[in-house]
């Protein structure tokens, strides 16, 4: 059963029809162009497709598109402003803190996620908000700096 939703992914309107078990990932990716978020398992272990829903860090594989019917839905697309990129993104480039690419975008939403509630976390603050994401070339040393070290940049900013 088809049901037609309207959702608000990175701060543009959308409209979109659904079956009644089509994951918000393949909404995005596939009727809405957001290619960012990918499918790496399926099933909410490997953190690939993270995405924030309504100011909440999900995977998008398990959440079901109906489920975000009205929400604020962004994914990595949204995370770069007029075209400079943000500071955690700035981050992981410069610390090479990726290197296939292929989880980084859920990286990056979960460490913006963190950073917007706790602008100075720890280290083990660091490593509980990316365990949901998995990554199988860098190690995760690269990736706490890089966090780390957009929180100094974000820090600086404000």
């Amino acid at each position: 059963m088809k049901q037609a939703i309207e959702l608000n992914v990175n701060g543009e309107p959308h409209d979109a029809l659904v079956d009644s078990r089509e994951t918000l990932l393949d909404t995005l990716r596939y009727k809405l162009g957001h290619m960012g978020p990918k499918e790496g398992c399926g099933n909410g272990n490997c953190g690939a497709c993270t995405v924030v829903l309504n100011g909440a860090v999900v995977n998008a594989c398990l959440v079901f598109a109906v489920e975000a019917a009205g929400a604020d839905v962004t994914t990595v697309e949204g995370v770069a402003a007029e075209g400079n990129l943000h500071p955690v993104q700035q981050a992981f480039i410069e610390h090479g803190a990726l290197q296939c690419g292929f989880c980084t975008p859920g990286f990056i939403m979960s460490a913006k996620a963190l950073l917007e509630r706790n602008p100075n976390p720890s280290e083990p603050e660091i490593r509980l908000a990316i365990s949901g994401n998995l990554c199988r070339c860098t190690g995760y040393d690269k990736i706490v700096r890089a966090i780390q070290a957009a929180s100094q940049a974000l820090s600086q900013t404000a």
